[in-house]
């Protein structure tokens, strides 16, 4: 286990477990956070313990070179379509952000969205590097979904989303998808493995594969 000091390093992404801790402490100053995604790590960990630093293999991503790097059903195209939804980016990240780590999900006890995580990340937002896609309904939002932006790599590093309304984080990363293509992008990294990531066409890509897209 590689322990992060001072100094803005990480260890080589590539010699980490496959579960992908590799390295533990530091801080959340905007310049590690951006070192951590262009190096392969995110950072996950609970309230109350140290900063932990993830490059897990394989990576789970969706790939937006593919034919079809989402999978879309048809009843997430009538929601589209009738539901009413208004689609907006980079309104209310914070917002986003909060609904993100209040929602309940089966596979979590409590949230890692504390408030260090919301003043890093909502600073690396005023700097343009996070950014969020937001679905409103009357003026509502009821859904979302954000992440770093790594432009120069073509990778979107999505980190959490949120629905309070039918599809409407489906929505969100459908718009995404979409927009990410048009911009020729070439993927969007969903980091780990879960049955909801897989029920939307995410696909596993090996690390060393997925870091090359980094270099």
């Amino acid at each position: 286990m590689y322990l992060l000091n001072e100094s803005l390093t990480f260890p080589d992404p590539s010699t980490a477990p496959d579960h992908g801790l590799a390295a533990i402490g530091g801080d959340l100053s905007q310049e590690r956070l951006l070192l951590a995604y262009r190096s392969g790590f995110f950072p996950w960990y609970n309230d109350g313990e140290p900063i932990c630093w993830w490059s897990p293999d394989p990576r789970m991503i969706f790939d937006l070179k593919s034919a079809s790097p989402m999978r879309v059903t048809k009843s997430m195209r009538q929601s589209k379509r009738n539901r009413g939804y208004e689609i907006r980016e980079n309104t209310c990240f914070t917002s986003v952000m909060k609904h993100c780590g209040n929602v309940p999900r089966n596979d979590q006890d409590g949230t890692w969205i504390n408030d260090e995580m919301l003043e890093a990340y909502a600073q690396l937002h005023e700097s343009g590097h996070t950014k969020s896609i937001e679905v409103f309904k009357d003026e509502e939002l009821v859904g979302g979904l954000y992440g770093m932006d790594l432009k120069d790599k073509g990778i979107f590093c999505g980190e959490s989303m949120f629905s309070l309304a039918t599809d409407a984080s489906k929505i969100a990363l459908m718009y995404l998808v979409e927009k990410l293509q048009d911009l020729n992008y070439h993927l969007i990294d969903a980091q780990v493995y879960n049955d909801h990531l897989d029920s939307l066409g995410a696909v596993e890509m090996d690390r060393e594969v997925f870091l090359s897209y980094l270099r």
